[in-house]
């Protein structure tokens, strides 16, 4: 690469940056515009020259008072019945009044005439006060008047000739957009609707400046990714071997978790061109209009190969053919995806373009369109553990100022389940909340501020809630506490507090352990802590309100998957009717018979009902501390971990044996 950088920049042919000495430049194209313009330059230059010799238009008044009566008048003419032209003689011409009618700073009074010119309403009308005019005036001073009839020719002419160099304009317009549309330009144009929207990036001349270094996390996603770019800087190394260059790589995983930008990296380190566009781009109202730019991008990846071409979200196009509720209809999508799959691997050859695409909905994709031959790998980007949050945080923490006693280990360990977007997220929300609140620094409460705004929503203290209700809140989030603080495998507690949130008037928060797996007696804590809310409000007032309605969804799909998903009930058994594959989307009958169906709901309920009395019976053994808590908790309205722990002691907490390559002191 360095030799072809010394070689272009000793080229004699310069552009716009080349130097004034050069012998050789490029002469300057021709643009038909100019021509336009001169044309319209010199029809401007002459209406206003030829002003001067115009006649000025007067009044009636006027040229009786100061023309008729003082004998100035050579002759009228009436042209066309609308208007009087008004012949000075020509020893008047120069009178200071006649000059001071004329005064232009681009020519002089005509001597020819005529020099003035009236508008009257009709001849018959015109003809009566000229003979007002005439008895008043003495018998050498009296003048009659002439007719005529005058046609503008240039007038016709123009009428005649805008039309038609109006339509030959914009025939003019469209064929050359048309042209450019055929030549690849033209993105703009109608005719060019087939062609790809693909932004073509080059890191030399683009300027990418991300790197695998910026994506913190996903060490086995950046290990594949960087085998290919390693392929196209260093070919040879795996060639001499017999391995072939991989035709696509597949990034799965859930929203945010940086598939995007793994690929912006890919732009950044591989010395190739970078086409990149969303699926959606392929789509348009227009039938055929996106095979068509699948022929397009392809047919560009090849003239620029090596190259890899990147589409985001390949779901709106990779949708299993078949499955559209449309049933019968010619599918753009399916001729779109046909037109791709022909293009990956067909009798074309794709040598040195390489398909990266991204989707967090690989369940529906099509099964010819992740066999081996189209896409090689798959390459899994699921959400990032305790030790690869940390890496994120460090990452996107680099240009916040934080406190320096702050550990980031803290930061990884309250944001468990988070996001990469989201932590990104976290740290712009810190740094703004503590410029509200005029700090120099981003401190331990502005973070977890932030963590509880992201979570919960906006807190709305100013939010008017009664007495009763504010009660009933209280005891409902303290036995949520209770009851989670009590309970071995429930999640541990961080904070409670009955401030509003977005639409929920409280919230607890646990801090939930990093595991892979979930045991039956973990869900059914989890399940009794839910329901405590509502267990307390019964146990506390003797009636229950709509205050658990996001507590009850939950565990009654916890409940559910428990039945149907896990087998983790005897009666049904060992059974999952769980699709991994999503190929059941339009299915119209359930997988199991109504027998089975009301077996499901019964021992669904029955894991729900005994939650809920598990729930009450704690909270009943623990009354007097479930009391002092929801107390404690309307005067202070926030309750932390240490709270509960000096009112119930230490809790029994689950802690599973982890290996030791995991930990990271």
């Amino acid at each position: 690469m360095a030799d072809d950088n010394n070689t272009r920049k000793q080229r004699p042919l310069a552009g716009p940056k080349g130097k004034p000495g050069d012998l050789m430049k490029k002469k300057p194209k021709f643009n038909i515009m100019w021509v336009y313009a001169v044309i319209v330059l010199g029809v401007f230059a002459y209406a206003t020259f030829n002003k001067s010799s115009k006649p000025r238009e007067t009044n009636l008044k006027q040229f009786r008072e100061e023309m008729l009566k003082t004998g100035d008048v050579e002759k009228l003419v009436v042209v066309n019945n609308e208007t009087v032209e008004v012949y000075i003689k020509a020893d008047r011409i120069n009178d200071t009044k006649y000059q001071k009618m004329f005064k232009s700073p681009l020519g002089a009074i005509s001597e020819r005439g005529p020099q003035f010119y009236f508008r009257i309403s009709s001849i018959e009308i015109f003809d009566k006060n000229l003979e007002k005019i005439n008895a008043e005036l003495p018998e050498d001073q009296r003048i009659e008047y002439s007719t005529e009839k005058r046609t503008d020719i240039w007038m016709q002419v123009l009428s005649w000739i805008i039309p038609f160099a109006l339509l030959i304009g914009f025939y003019l317009f469209i064929f050359r957009r048309m042209s450019n549309a055929g030549g690849g330009g033209g993105a703009g144009s109608i005719f060019s609707v087939g062609k790809s929207k693909a932004k073509i990036f080059n890191k030399e001349e683009d300027n990418i400046n991300v790197s695998f270094k910026d994506v913190a996390g996903l060490a086995e996603a950046k290990v594949e990714v960087m085998e290919i770019v390693d392929f196209l800087k260093t070919p040879l190394k795996y060639t001499q071997l017999g391995g072939k260059i991989p035709k696509g790589a597949l990034l799965v995983g859930p929203p945010g978790t940086g598939k995007t930008l793994l690929a912006k990296a890919v732009a950044g380190e591989a010395n190739v061109p970078f086409f990149s566009m969303s699926g959606s781009d392929f789509v348009e109202m227009f039938v055929g209009v996106g095979a068509s730019r699948v022929r397009d991008l392809f047919k560009q990846a090849k003239e620029k190969a090596p190259c890899i071409v990147f589409i985001d979200e390949i779901d709106a196009i990779g949708r299993a053919r078949g499955r559209n509720a449309n049933f019968g209809s010619n599918d753009e999508r399916e001729n779109t995806l046909n037109q791709l799959l022909t293009e990956m691997d067909g009798f074309a050859s794709n040598s040195g373009v390489i398909l990266l695409a991204a989707t967090n909905r690989a369940d529906i994709l099509d099964k010819a369109l992740l066999r081996a031959g189209r896409f090689d790998r798959q390459i899994h980007v699921e959400l990032p553990d305790l030790n690869e949050r940390r890496e994120i945080f460090q990452v996107h923490l680099r240009n916040v100022k934080y406190d320096p006693e702050l550990d980031v280990d803290f930061f990884a360990k309250q944001t468990p389940g988070f996001s990469g977007a989201d932590i990104a997220n976290v740290c712009n929300e810190s740094a703004l909340i503590a410029a509200r609140r005029e700090k120099k620094m981003v401190e331990r409460q502005d973070f977890l501020d932030a963590v509880d705004r992201i979570i919960g929503g906006l807190e709305k203290k100013n939010k008017i809630i009664s007495v009763d209700e504010k009660r009933a809140v209280a005891y409902h989030e303290a036995g949520h506490a209770t009851v989670s603080w009590l309970l071995e495998f429930a999640h541990p507690l961080v904070k409670v507090t009955i401030v509003p949130r977005g639409k929920a008037l409280g919230a607890a928060w646990y801090l939930p352990e990093e595991r892979q797996l979930t045991t039956a007696e973990q869900i059914l804590d989890e399940i009794a802590s839910a329901l405590a809310g509502r267990a307390a409000e019964e146990l506390c007032f003797g009636k229950v309100s709509t205050g658990a309605l996001n507590d009850l969804e939950r565990v009654t799909k916890q409940a559910y998957a428990m039945v149907t998903y896990f087998g983790m009930s005897d009666k049904i058994g060992k059974l999952s009717f769980y699709d991994s594959s999503g190929q059941s989307e339009y299915a119209f009958s359930k997988p199991y018979s109504e027998k089975t169906a009301e077996l499901i709901d019964s021992e669904a309920k029955k894991i729900i009902d005994e939650g809920y009395e598990r729930a009450k019976q704690i909270l009943q053994d623990h009354s007097e501390g479930h009391k002092e808590i929801s107390e404690m908790l309307l005067e202070r309205e926030v309750l932390f971990a240490e709270d509960l722990e000096r009112v119930f002691g230490p809790r029994k907490q689950h802690k599973p044996e982890m290996p030791d390559q995991v930990i990271h002191e």
